[in-house]
C-alpha cells in the first residue's frame, strides 16, 4: 500500500521561513504571526462577553485555537475584521473627484461548470461555481474592492475573489471576448458561516500551506496505518498471498413476512446476470414476495466499547470484496480468512482517539438512527474504517491533513452506496470490482447496500487533490458566526454575494456533525436560517432570522452599491419570503434571472414565480442622496417620481437569451408601481398616488417602448439594439388568478384587439392552473372591469386602428370613421389609453372594496375569495393606518395563500409590526 502520494515530483514550497507583514506587523515568519494572533485570540475567548456573540460555536478555547489560523482565519466571530476593513480602504488608490461608481445589473451568459478541482477537492451540500461569482465580482466591483458573503459555505466567493487576480486563461479569454469592460485584479473578501465545518474547508480553499510538511506528514500517517492497522484491510489470494481490500459491499438482513426467515437484501433483490435491482423482494427460504419499505429489518445487541454500553444494530453481511492485487482490481466472495479478520476487528479495542458525540435530533439524522440505530458519531462507520480514521487523525497536526480526511468521511462511512448502476454498465464477463461507491450529498440516508470504502487507498489518491488553494489568502477574512451580527462598520462594504440557506432544502448543520466532531467544535444551531420540522423552526423562525441577515448586510453595504443574492427552492412561499425579506431591509430589486448551475450559465427570467431553477438576484441599496431627498418628499407626487428615475437608473436596459432580445419585466408599469407602493409602505408613508395617476404620469415624465419606460439617455441603447437582434420576445404567461388572467389578457388584446368570440376559446385553454381559493370570474366580467370594448359608434381608436391597417391592405389610409373600417372594429376589446382608462380603473376599485367588505364581516376561514379583493382591501386599510383591519382579514385567509403571495405578506408584516410598535408604546 506504500503508493506514491504524487504522480511527479512538486517543487517543494515554503522550505525556508520567509518575513510577513500582517495588519501592519512585521514577523519573521509565518509560524510567528500565527503565534502572535493565537494568543491575542487566546485572549479574547477568555472574555465571557465575546462567547455571548450570535452563533458562536460549541468547542473548548483550546479547540478553537487549534482549528484556527488567526487573524485570517478563525473557528469563532474574527475580531480583527474591522482592522483589515481599515487598512484594505487605506490602500485603495485614489479616485478623481468626477468619479461615481454606477453599475446596471449584470445579464450576460457564462459557462462556470460545476466540475472543478475546488468542488472535487471536498465535498458540501450545496457549492456556487466559483467562476459565476467572479463574473458578478468582476461586473460589480474593482480590484481592491471589499466583498462580503456571509453565508459563504465553503467559502467560494473568497475563491473567486483571489481569482480574480490570477483567473485560468481559458476563464480570461472568455469574460473578455464578451465585450464588458472589466478590471482584473484581486478583490478584498471577508466570508463567514454560521457553520464550523464550511469556514474550515474555506481557510483551506484559500490559503497556502507547506507543501514538505503535508507529503511528511501524509507518508508519516499511512505509515502509522498500515504498520498498525495494515492486518485489518489485507485479502487472501487464490495463490495465498495477500492483497490489499479496496472495498466491501454490505447488505442489510432482513426477515420475511410470510416464512419469518433472515435474508440478505443482496441475495433477495441484486441480480446480477440481468444487471438490474428488483423493485420487489423476493425471500429465498419461501419464495414470497414482499415490498421492502414492508419488510422488517433483523438486528442484533453489541457491545459498543466506546460508549461502554450494550447498543441495537441493523444485522449486515460482507457480499463481496474488491481488492487490488498487481494494480488491478478483482472481486471475490468472503472467505473463511476474511470472516476471521472481521472477527478480530470485532474484539480489537480501538486505541486512539474516537469522538463520543450522539447525533442530534433532526430531520436528517432520524433515518439511520431508525432505520439501522445509528445513534452516535462513530456508527457511521465500520469497526475498520473507524480504527483507521482514528488512527490517521491521531497523526494528523496541520489544518491541510485534517482537510484531506474530512474529504474522505462520507465516502468512508455507511452512507456510501455501491455505484450499481456503473458497475452494471461497465462490467463485461469477468467481475473486475467496478462497484465501488459515491457519499449522497445533501443528506445522511443509510441504503440497504452499503460500500465500505478502505481508508487508505482513498489517502493515496485524495492527496494529490486537496492540496490546492486559490492563493495566499492575504486578502481573505474568514470568520465562523451568524450574520445576524456581524460588528462591521456602517457603510463598509463595496459588494455583497450571498447564496442564503433554502428553507428546508439542506439542512446543514446536521449534515457537518459528523465533520465537526471529528474537529472537536460544533455549530450553535440555534440561529441556523433554516426550516426544520424536527426542531420545530418553522417558515416564520427562518424568516425572522433571515430579515435579521438582510439588515445587517443593508447596515454594512455601502449606499448605492450592489448585493447579488443566489437562491434556490422548488417552493414559491420560500421565494416570495425571499422576495419579502430583501424588500423589508430597504434593499430595492432591480432584477431577478436564473442561474444553471449545471452550465453555469445565468439566463435572463421572466416567470412570475421562480420555483423550477436557482435565481440570481440583483439588488441595490439606495443611494444616500436619494435617502435624503426622499425624508422632504416622501409625501409629495415628486417623491415618486424622483424613485421612478433612481430607480431606472439601476435597471437592465435590454434583457437578452441567445439572439432573442426580451421584455425587460422590471420596466413595466405595473411592476414599477409594485416597487413605488413596496417602497413607500417599508417607509412607513401612504402612497401620495393612485395606480392609474402613476400610469399618466409614468408616459408623461418617461420614454415608453414596448410596454417599457426608460430615461431618455437609455432609450438610444435600446433601440440600437433592437435593431440588431429584431423583434422582442414577449413574457410567456402563466394563468392562476385574477391578476395573471387580467396581463395575460391585455397582452393578447394589446398585439391583437379581438371580439369575445375569438379570446373566450384562448381563455378556457389557460385556466388549468387556476389556483383552488382564488374566485373564478367570468371573461366577461374581467373584460368589463379591465378593458374597453368599441361599440361602433365614433372614430375607431387608435390601437384598434393600427392593427387592423397593418394586417388588412384595403383598411390601410382610411380615415377612423370610415364605415368600412368601422364595420371591421365593432365588438373588439382593446386595452384603454392609460389618460381615459380611469373611470375604469375607479368602477373596478369599487367593486374590489365592496368585495373585500363582505371579507371583513365573515367570521370564519376564507377557502375561495378575490386574491385582488383583498390586495385592493390592505392597501385601502394601510393608507387609513387601520392595520387591525388587515391583520383579521389575513387570519382569515389560508396560510399559503398569504405566504405566496409577496404583496399581502408586505401589507401584513408591516401592519404586524406597526400593531406590535403601539401596543409597546
Amino acid at each position: 500500500m506504500q503508493e506514491e502520494l504524487f504522480n511527479s515530483q512538486l517543487e517543494t514550497r515554503n522550505s525556508k521561513p520567509q518575513p510577513v507583514t500582517c495588519l501592519g506587523i512585521e514577523f519573521p515568519s509565518d509560524e510567528a504571526r500565527r503565534e502572535h494572533f493565537t494568543n491575542l485570540l487566546r485572549d479574547r475567548l477568555r472574555d465571557p462577553e465575546f462567547r455571548k456573540i450570535e452563533g458562536f460555536p460549541i468547542g473548548s478555547d483550546e479547540d478553537i485555537l487549534n482549528l484556527s489560523d488567526p487573524p485570517y482565519y478563525t473557528a469563532c466571530p474574527n475580531p480583527w475584521i474591522a482592522d483589515f476593513i481599515a487598512e484594505w480602504e487605506a490602500q485603495k488608490p485614489e479616485q478623481p473627484e468626477d468619479s461615481q461608481y454606477h453599475r446596471k445589473p449584470l445579464d450576460v451568459e457564462v459557462n462556470a461548470s460545476r466540475n472543478n478541482k475546488f468542488v472535487n477537492a471536498h465535498s458540501y451540500a450545496t457549492k456556487t461555481p466559483h467562476e459565476a461569482i467572479m463574473r458578478w465580482l468582476l461586473h460589480y466591483t474593482n480590484p481592491g474592492d471589499i466583498v462580503l458573503d456571509m453565508f459563504a459555505g465553503t467559502g467560494m466567493t473568497a475563491v473567486a475573489a483571489q481569482l480574480c487576480g490570477t483567473p485560468e486563461p481559458d476563464f480570461k479569454a472568455q469574460i473578455d471576448s464578451i465585450g464588458e469592460p472589466v478590471k482584473w485584479g484581486a478583490r478584498n473578501v471577508i466570508v463567514g458561516d454560521l457553520g464550523v465545518a464550511p469556514t474550515f474547508i474555506a481557510r483551506n480553499f484559500n490559503f497556502e500551506d507547506s507543501h514538505e510538511s503535508f507529503v511528511r506528514e501524509v507518508h508519516s500517517m499511512t505509515d502509522k496505518i498500515e504498520n498498525e492497522l495494515g492486518w485489518m484491510f489485507k485479502t487472501k489470494l487464490h495463490n495465498g498471498q495477500l492483497g490489499d481490500i479496496v472495498a466491501v459491499l454490505w447488505s442489510d438482513i432482513f426477515i420475511c413476512t410470510n416464512c419469518s426467515e433472515e435474508f440478505s437484501y443482496w441475495d433477495a433483490a441484486v441480480d446480477i446476470k440481468s444487471g438490474t435491482v428488483a423493485a420487489k423482494v423476493t425471500c429465498p427460504h419461501c419464495g414470497s414476495v414482499n415490498d421492502k419499505n414492508k419488510l422488517a429489518r433483523a438486528w442484533s445487541n453489541e457491545f459498543d466499547e466506546i460508549l461502554g454500553a450494550t447498543i441495537r444494530l441493523v444485522k449486515s453481511k460482507p457480499m463481496v470484496i474488491i481488492y487490488d492485487h498487481g494494480g488491478k482490481r478483482f472481486e471475490k466472495e468472503p472467505d473463511e480468512y476474511d470472516l476471521d479478520i472481521l472477527n478480530q476487528i470485532r474484539n480489537f479495542r480501538i486505541p486512539y482517539w474516537v469522538p463520543k458525540k450522539e447525533m442530534p435530533p433532526g430531520f436528517n439524522t432520524e433515518q439511520p438512527r431508525r432505520s439501522h440505530g445509528l445513534t452516535h458519531v462513530h456508527h457511521f462507520f465500520t469497526k475498520r474504517n473507524l480504527a483507521m480514521l482514528s488512527c490517521a487523525w491521531s497523526a494528523a497536526t496541520s489544518e491541510r491533513t485534517k482537510f484531506l480526511l474530512t474529504s474522505l468521511m462520507y465516502k468512508s462511512s455507511v452512507l456510501c452506496a455501491p455505484l450499481m448502476s456503473n458497475y452494471f454498465a461497465e462490467k463485461k464477463g469477468k467481475p473486475r470490482g467496478g462497484w465501488i461507491g459515491k457519499e449522497r450529498s445533501g443528506t445522511l440516508y443509510c441504503p440497504a447496500i452499503h460500500s465500505e470504502v478502505m481508508l487508505m487507498p482513498q489517502v493515496s489518491s485524495r492527496a494529490r487533490s486537496v492540496f490546492i488553494s486559490a492563493g495566499d489568502g492575504s486578502n481573505s477574512v474568514i470568520t465562523t458566526q451568524s450574520a445576524t451580527t456581524l460588528g462591521l462598520p456602517n457603510d463598509s462594504v463595496d459588494y455583497i454575494f450571498t447564496d442564503p440557506p433554502f428553507g428546508a432544502n439542506r439542512m446543514y448543520s446536521e449534515l457537518n456533525y459528523i465533520w465537526e466532531s471529528w474537529l472537536r467544535v460544533t455549530t450553535d444551531d440555534n440561529r441556523e436560517a433554516i426550516e426544520n420540522p424536527a426542531r420545530e423552526k418553522t417558515l416564520g423562525d427562518y424568516r425572522e432570522l433571515l430579515l435579521e441577515c438582510f439588515k445587517e448586510y443593508y447596515r454594512v453595504l455601502k449606499p448605492g452599491r450592489w448585493i447579488t443574492v443566489e437562491f434556490s427552492n422548488t417552493k414559491a412561499v420560500v421565494w416570495n419570503t425571499l422576495q419579502t425579506v430583501i424588500g423589508e431591509a430597504g434593499f430595492v430589486v432591480a432584477a431577478v434571472n436564473g442561474l444553471d448551475k449545471k452550465q453555469g450559465s445565468i439566463e435572463a427570467y421572466t416567470s412570475s414565480i421562480a420555483v423550477t431553477k436557482d435565481l440570481v438576484i440583483s439588488a441595490y441599496k439606495p443611494n444616500g442622496g436619494f435617502e435624503e431627498r426622499f425624508q422632504t418628499e416622501a409625501q409629495t407626487e415628486e417623491g415618486v417620481w424622483d424613485f421612478v428615475r433612481t430607480h431606472l437608473k439601476y435597471l437592465p436596459v435590454t434583457k437578452q437569451h441567445g439572439a432573442l432580445l426580451q421584455f425587460v419585466p422590471e420596466r413595466d408599469p405595473r411592476i414599477l408601481f409594485d416597487q413605488i407602493v413596496a417602497y413607500y409602505v417599508r417607509k412607513g408613508y401612504p402612497v401620495p398616488i393612485s395606480s392609474q395617476e402613476f400610469q399618466i404620469g409614468l408616459s408623461q415624465r418617461f420614454i415608453e417602448r414596448d410596454g417599457m419606460f426608460f430615461l431618455p439617455d437609455q432609450v438610444a441603447e435600446y433601440d440600437r439594439k433592437k435593431m440588431t437582434t429584431g423583434e422582442l420576445k414577449q413574457m410567456s404567461l402563466f394563468v392562476s388568478d385574477e391578476a395573471s388572467a387580467i396581463q395575460w389578457l391585455r397582452q393578447l388584446i394589446k398585439e391583437k384587439p379581438q371580439t369575445f368570440s375569438d379570446i373566450n376559446p384562448q381563455f378556457m385553454q389557460q385556466l388549468g392552473g387556476w389556483s383552488k381559493n382564488e374566485a373564478q370570474l367570468d371573461l366577461r366580467e374581467l373584460l368589463n372591469q379591465n378593458f374597453l370594448c368599441f361599440d361602433g359608434k365614433g372614430p375607431v381608436p387608435e390601437q384598434i386602428h393600427a392593427y387592423l391597417s397593418t394586417y388588412w391592405k384595403e383598411l390601410r389610409n382610411l380615415p377612423k370613421d370610415d364605415p368600412t373600417l368601422v364595420a371591421k372594429a365593432r365588438d373588439r376589446w382593446y386595452v384603454p389609453d392609460p389618460n381615459k382608462a380611469g373611470d375604469l380603473e375607479k368602477l373596478r376599485e369599487k367593486a374590489l372594496l365592496k368585495e373585500f367588505e363582505e371579507y371583513k364581516k365573515v367570521k370564519k376561514k376564507l377557502k375561495v375569495f378575490r386574491l385582488e379583493a383583498v390586495r385592493a382591501g390592505f392597501k385601502k386599510a394601510w393608507q387609513e393606518r387601520d392595520y387591525a383591519v388587515i391583520v383579521a382579514v389575513a387570519d382569515k385567509i389560508p396560510n399559503n395563500v398569504l405566504e405566496e403571495d409577496p404583496k399581502l405578506l408586505m401589507w401584513y408584516d408591516q401592519a404586524v409590526t406597526r400593531l406590535g410598535s403601539v401596543t409597546s408604546d
